[in-house]
């Protein structure tokens, strides 16, 4: 996989994991304003998503779980985990026995399955997805390739948007969607991180070393896909197909 496929760059900005923000958060408490990008009147199971006119006819959720705004950060969702939590790391994640190197479920390498566990499954089960369990059938996280085709088929940039920073993707049609910068958390009980200056999002598929899945991060220099472990909190954007309302 060429590195230009992966680190979609918009401009120079270094980051590596995560930073405490300077500033207070409001975590999954923050439900933004009521900005809808001309979105009204497409939605699947009560939630509203955007037609952008992708080649693929994906549509996009105008806000993340748990948000009831395209500002709001909502929930944090550890890979696989469908029930956010106030601790993330590695003795509180669901598949696994307490350590990165004992995984119990999405594992293709049995130097880091339990007991030499493998199952070789990479992309998640409906069960396992935050954004099905609970938005229902239809809703599903992005795949590494939905990603993707977001940042080559609009233009994005950073904006703030009723008092929240974020990337805003804009089509051709006209039709936009907006990541808040939600940070993420990890570690230590209930802190958040890079609240206001990063956003990051889960995608569905494992990395290429199974302790890791894909993730697309956001902030005010870039766009790049990248990874993150599979404990941490992150943020979760559904997806949906053409035709499913």
């Amino acid at each position: 996989m060429a590195i230009a496929a992966i680190m979609l760059m918009t401009a120079a900005c270094f980051a590596v994991g995560c930073t405490k923000p300077d500033e207070p958060n409001n975590g999954g408490n923050n439900n933004g304003g009521n900005s809808n990008s001309g979105n009204v009147g497409n939605s699947l199971n009560g939630h509203e998503y955007v037609i952008l006119g992708l080649p693929s006819g994906t549509r996009w959720a105008t806000c993340n779980v748990g948000a009831t705004s395209p500002e709001g950060y909502g929930n944090y969702f550890a890979w696989g985990e469908v029930i956010p939590k106030t601790t993330y790391n590695w003795s509180t994640y669901k598949y696994c026995n307490g350590n990165y190197n004992q995984l119990t479920k999405y594992c293709d390498e049995s130097n880091l399955g339990y007991n030499g566990f493998t199952d070789n499954l990479t992309t998640l089960q409906s069960g396992d997805d935050a954004a099905t369990t609970n938005w229902g059938n239809g809703w599903y996280m992005p795949t590494w390739k939905d990603w993707e085709e977001l940042y080559q088929h609009t233009t994005n940039t950073w904006t703030t948007r009723n008092g929240v920073s974020g990337r805003l993707f804009t089509a051709s049609n006209g039709n936009s969607l907006f990541l808040p910068a939600a940070g993420c958390t990890y570690r230590r009980e209930g802190e958040l991180y890079d609240v206001g200056r990063f956003g990051y999002y889960w995608s569905s598929g494992l990395n290429y070393h199974p302790e890791a899945a894909y993730d697309c991060n956001v902030c005010s220099g870039y766009c790049l896909l990248g990874s993150k472990p599979r404990y941490y909190g992150l943020s979760v954007r559904p997806v949906c197909s053409a035709g499913m309302n």
